[in-house]
């Protein structure tokens, strides 16, 4: 029930300790530090204005710790609905002044006060009927839903002008406010979880206390599914806005029907298994409605008919007393991405992946490849393990994922390539353990090696070329060997992964030996290592020059082909390339 995380924005060092009180507050907020101005931040940036309206049009709640006027001139330009307003604050860098600029829609004041109580000053609310009313009838608290915020301006104009409300329903936060209510009052704020029809002296609040357990025992198409749960509604007056959330058994984890419906309904979705149906014996459900736990148990239908056939969703609802938080009932489905964090520097890290590293509840890779991933923010957990554990490792998330987990599976460079996405797959396909059926697994891309050391020095990959890695650990030097004399005598650009390591330098050797058969001693090679990392280097040479001791499992190795060519640079270096035409 917890709204969008914040984000906290900092243009100087100076505004941290401000920025990581403020954070403390909200669990899976990001500290945006300006890139040269800031350190230890969650994300860096260096275009203040692009990522404030970037965030703003995302809908993030953004905590601006600089003065109010950029934040104004900045958003200006793009405003329009304020509906569609998220929360914009601006705060002084040393916690002094707490000013709500923008989101009085969207609880701009409710998350000012928070902000201030904690900074022990007074928020800069200026917002009359909050002042006087002492809360905010536009912004419910998480857990209600207004029906008809077109009415609310002209109904609060009223009540500023001294007109009496009537309470229909319960919800403390408007029965503790300084609203004038009186039992005889013209206005009403109705409190409900009914679908009823707001009119412009009547304000409806739909309370967020609906749990709806869904069965889809047919694997019924996902359109219909969502027309069941429509038809369930109109059948029990119940308002879609009230749906706290939807439950199903783990093993619907993945149901295409259950998903559409709960995007289609804007509402998450809870698994549980049979034994944790008591879970929700902690909700005090409204008189009768505990049977109704039982009934989803047992599922009962939904139906609808389309041409000769009867569609069944089996179905429950139970109204509680309050509103739910679905998110401490059951788990969600569970996540599992693959990512690539490039070769090293974050500037290399795709916008994909960064955001993945950020929802992410728990991180699992090698610690070295954990270090590049960047620091934790708070409730994040991490999980290294030895670098040739990586079918353990994969197994080990798998299992995280299917326990509701949001896990990220890190590998540098590309995950794709010589790396754990494979990993993962092979133990799905070796262990074929029915609980990972369910996981929602994505690989997000990176940045290759060969990508990176290519770059360096121009366009040695420009033409056909193949990757080889050297490593004999999972395949044999025979199977190795035959690859090498292939491509070779395919005239590829050839970039080797792993070439050598301190215990093994023969292979390289071979590999040298083998190419000198079939390329002059003039080839171009090009030896990145570390890129992106402290300690970086790229340097060219040729065939000829090239011994085993120039590498190690930290160096990628780029072979020219008949055709890769060097050309001196103005200053110094050179430039290598493999021209896209052919000649032989």
């Amino acid at each position: 029930m917890d709204r969008v995380p914040p984000a906290i924005v900092i243009l100087g060092q100076n505004s941290q300790p401000i920025a990581q009180k403020i954070a403390a507050l909200f669990p899976d907020s990001q500290i945006y530090g300006l890139t040269d101005r800031t350190s230890h931040t969650d994300i860096n940036f260096t275009n203040f204005g692009e990522t404030l309206r970037e965030l703003f049009a995302a809908e993030t709640p953004i905590i601006g710790i600089c003065a109010a006027g950029i934040i104004i001139r900045t958003l200006a330009p793009i405003l329009s609905d304020k509906r569609a307003e998220p929360p914009v604050l601006a705060v002084a860098e040393d916690g002094s002044a707490v000013v709500p600029l923008l989101g009085g829609l969207h609880g701009v004041n409710d998350l000012a006060r928070k902000i201030a109580e904690a900074l022990e000053v007074q928020p800069a609310i200026t917002t009359t009927g909050d002042i006087r009313f002492r809360t905010a009838l536009l912004s419910p608290p998480p857990g209600y839903y207004l029906a008809n915020p077109e009415d609310a301006k002209t109904f609060i104009s009223n009540l500023l002008a001294g007109a009496k409300v009537r309470l229909e329903g319960a919800a403390s936060w408007l029965a503790e406010s300084n609203l004038p209510i009186a039992p005889d009052a013209q206005l009403t704020l109705l409190v409900t979880e009914k679908a009823v029809l707001p009119t412009p002296d009547c304000l409806v609040y739909h309370p967020k206390n609906a749990a709806v357990g869904l069965v889809n025992p047919s694997n019924i198409e996902p359109e219909i599914a969502v027309s069941c749960v429509q038809q369930l509604l109109a059948k029990t007056n119940l308002a879609a806005a009230s749906i706290a959330g939807f439950f199903a058994f783990k093993d619907e984890m993945g149901n295409p029907a259950l998903e559409t419906v709960s995007a289609y309904f804007q509402v998450p979705i809870r698994f549980l298994d049979q034994s944790e149906l008591l879970e929700l014996d902690s909700i005090e459900f409204s008189e009768n409605q505990a049977a109704q736990i039982a009934l989803f148990a047992a599922g009962t239908d939904s139906q609808i008919v389309g041409g000769n056939r009867t569609f069944c969703l089996h179905s429950a609802i139970a109204i509680a007393t309050e509103p739910i938080d679905a998110s401490a009932i059951g788990v969600s489905r569970g996540k599992l991405a693959i990512v690539g964090t490039g070769p090293g520097g974050a500037d290399w890290m795709s916008p994909e992946v960064k955001q993945i590293l950020r929802e992410a509840t728990d991180l699992v890779g090698y610690k070295f490849y954990l270090d590049l991933a960047g620091p934790l923010r708070e409730g994040q957990q991490r999980h290294d393990s030895d670098n040739r554990e990586e079918i353990d490792r994969a197994r080990f998330a798998l299992d995280l994922a299917a326990s509701g987990k949001s896990v990220a599976v890190v590998s540098s460079g590309d995950p794709g390539i010589f790396a754990m996405a494979a990993a993962v797959f092979e133990a799905i396909d070796g262990d074929r353990e029915s609980n990972w059926e369910g996981i929602d697994i994505r690989v997000a891309p990176g940045i290759s090696a060969m990508q990176a050391t290519a770059a360096a020095v121009g366009a040695p990959l420009g033409h056909d070329f193949c990757v080889i890695s050297l490593s004999d650990i999972l395949k044999p030097w025979e199977v190795i060997e035959q690859r090498i004399v292939a491509a070779a005598a395919a005239d590829f650009a050839i970039a080797f992964y792993n070439p050598a390591s301190t215990q093994r330098k023969w292979q390289l050797g071979k590999a040298i030996e083998i190419l000198l058969q079939h390329r002059e001693a003039k080839t171009p090679v090009i030896l990145g290592r570390n890129l992106g990392r402290p300690g970086q280097s790229v340097r060219v040479c040729t065939l000829g020059e090239f011994q085993p001791e120039d590498a190690d499992m930290r160096t990628l190795v780029i072979i020219g082909s008949s055709q890769t060519a060097m050309m001196s640079r103005a200053y110094e270096g050179v430039w290598v390339y493999t021209p896209r035409r052919y000649e032989r």
